[in-house]
């Protein structure tokens, strides 16, 4: 295992991140903010509980996943786009790194980056209502995991795009409506059938349910289910990853 050259890449993402360090962790301060006065304010006061859970809190677990599934496709993209658009990937691939070695540097530093911002928002939602984590280590780990799953996603998005005006076609067009259409700001059990049916196929049910379970306890997916899928789209990005340096997709073009 070369250490070093791992260490050499997660490095020198980290030193990008910051250099934009204060706008990194602002602009998720301000847009955190903005979220609890219009949701938390306006549709807090009309709608004060869900499940017994005051509104507020409710909202902090998607909260949370949204800002991490845009952090990490986004830092993952960047960072190995990048190489690819100035023509220094072949100096990566020529590297005596493995494959797993290369990814395990972006996509580490990439979690890092998304994971700082996600507890950033965790803390300032501390400022406008009270949180408990009924299981932190659970939360811990569950947002690891979704963490590495999203940047190993971001990852592949970075190969595929072939300008940056395709690097915020997914995050844009397809992650973030998908997470509001998957319960951040409301549960599942207040919708009328057939949309309650047709939204458990939206894949970011599962992950923002099983996080909010981290939570409180209690989500509209149990916790296991949610898990599993979780851990079935880790897989599946893990899978994507492999194919792509097993077939040199776009690596070189």
């Amino acid at each position: 295992m070369n250490w070093r050259g791992v260490l050499a890449i997660y490095k020198f993402e980290l030193h990008r991140f910051r250099r934009t360090l204060w706008t990194g962790l602002a602009v998720p301060v301000i847009t955190t903010s903005l979220y609890f006065i219009v949701f938390g304010a306006a549709i807090g006061s009309r709608m004060t509980e869900i499940g017994g859970i005051p509104y507020g809190s409710f909202i902090v677990p998607g909260l949370m996943m949204l800002s991490l599934f845009t952090e990490s496709i986004f830092n993952a993209s960047f960072g190995i786009h990048m190489p690819r658009f100035t023509g220094t990937i072949y100096e990566i691939l020529s590297a005596p790194l493995s494959a797993f070695e290369t990814v395990l540097g972006y996509v580490g530093a990439a979690a890092t980056k998304a994971m700082i911002v996600a507890l950033v928002i965790f803390a300032t939602a501390h400022l406008f209502v009270p949180i408990s984590v009924a299981h932190p280590v659970l939360m811990l780990l569950y947002l690891i995991l979704v963490a590495l799953t999203f940047c190993m996603f971001g990852f592949m998005v970075g190969i595929w795009a072939k300008g940056f005006e395709q690097l915020q076609v997914i995050p844009l067009l397809i992650v973030t409506p998908l997470t509001f259409l998957g319960g951040a700001f409301y549960s599942i059990d207040m919708l009328a059938e057939p949309w309650r049916s047709i939204t458990l196929f939206n894949p970011v049910v599962y992950l923002i349910n099983g996080f909010r379970w981290t939570f409180f306890g209690t989500a509209d997916v149990a916790f296991g289910t949610a898990l599993a899928a979780t851990f079935a789209f880790f897989l599946a990005c893990l899978a994507g990853v492999w194919w792509i340096f097993r077939t040199g997709y776009r690596l070189k073009s």
